[in-house]
């Protein structure tokens, strides 16, 4: 593969990027902002697509990191604003470097070539058009794995409908259907409505189906994800109600334990919304109760682990652990070295 070896100018595809971002509603949020001048929204980004990391991944769920690990591609900025983000430096501080649609195809290349099962794409949801355009010119020069879009669930059903076609596996949070918890914790009341009505949307667009070797793998499907927050197990009640309504034998259900305390993002959420700590062994236990309570059809969980050693710093070549990444691009180096 050679990298930088499509030069053509895709003036149709542009034009229709730029008009998405002349008064950005590209998520439920409407902020209407011009983002082609330079302007930001909620988001904090403009209509350049800037990225923080490109790696290979071998921390998401089993059928996604398969044996290859996942070929995950970090977006800079936010359109939802977790008080709680682990990702935090690039989420709410604008940690990255603006690439061009060839660099980032160079990217999901190069990925591919390191044996990646997937292309994944972190948070992406305020930068669809440019990231729909980064797809489609990967997949021209001759990108054959599955996409896999990795997002908190909130947007808009025209933002999905702009990536059929382009995803074939999604891998959406459902966070919560509690109207004072997502206005206390995302400063939105509707995050629960827009995300039910994305989820069942990715549903429609993409049946599972899974690789019949080992270990697993998916090839296309939904893969829905619910973090337990401290001392919100009605909160995690209310989810698998739903979930088991809507998503039950059509989707995977992957139930989150990693809750971790990101200071100083997360400081001052133990005011009463929820304590900002670990889940402890009692709430650990009360989650492997409702596993079997809700006897979901394809369900993953995560085992208990105190620990905030795994958590990224995307100032470092290597944000991660070498057990759990392999940087393959960085925003402070470009294409990185195989020796780190």
């Amino acid at each position: 593969m050679d990298l930088f070896d499509d030069k053509t100018q895709h003036t149709g595809t542009e034009r229709t990027t730029e008009a998405a971002y002349t008064a950005c509603t590209l998520c439920p949020r409407r902020c209407g902002i011009n983002r082609t001048k330079g302007k930001t929204g909620f988001c904090k980004e403009t209509a350049e697509l800037k990225i923080a990391v490109a790696c290979l991944h071998f921390g998401e769920e089993p059928p996604v990191t398969a044996r290859g690990g996942s070929g995950t591609i970090f977006i800079s900025g936010c359109n939802l604003g977790c008080s709680f983000c682990q990702n935090y430096q690039i989420s709410r501080e604008g940690m990255g470097r603006t690439v061009s649609t060839a660099e980032f195809a160079d990217m999901c290349l190069v990925l591919e070539d390191a044996g990646a099962e997937n292309i994944n794409i972190v948070t992406g949801s305020h930068a669809i058009p440019a990231i729909a355009e980064g797809i489609a010119a990967a997949k021209k020069r001759g990108l054959k794995l599955p996409v896999c879009w990795n997002s908190s669930a909130y947007e808009s059903l025209e933002a999905v409908e702009m990536l059929a076609g382009l995803a074939d596996i999604w891998l959406p949070d459902l966070k919560t259907l509690n109207t004072q918890l997502s206005s206390a914790l995302f400063g939105v009341k509707d995050y629960g409505k827009s995300a039910r009505a994305a989820i069942k949307r990715m549903i429609e667009l993409s049946p599972l189906h899974f690789t019949d070797s080992e270990p697993e793998k998916i090839l296309s499907g939904v893969i829905i994800r619910h973090l337990v927050l401290p001392g919100c197990l009605e909160n995690t009640h209310q989810v698998l109600d739903w979930l088991k309504e809507n998503a039950d034998g059509k989707a995977c259900i992957s139930l989150m334990s990693q809750y971790t305390p990101v200071h100083p993002v997360s400081a001052g959420t133990d005011t009463g919304v929820f304590p900002d700590r670990f889940i402890n062994q009692a709430e650990f236990e009360a989650i492997q109760n409702l596993i079997y309570e809700y006897d979901f059809s394809h369900l993953f969980y995560q085992e208990l682990e105190n620990d905030d050693s795994w958590l990224p710093d995307f100032n470092r070549i290597q944000p991660f652990s070498n057990a759990l990444a392999k940087p393959l691009w960085h925003w402070k180096k470009g294409f990185t070295s195989n020796e780190l």
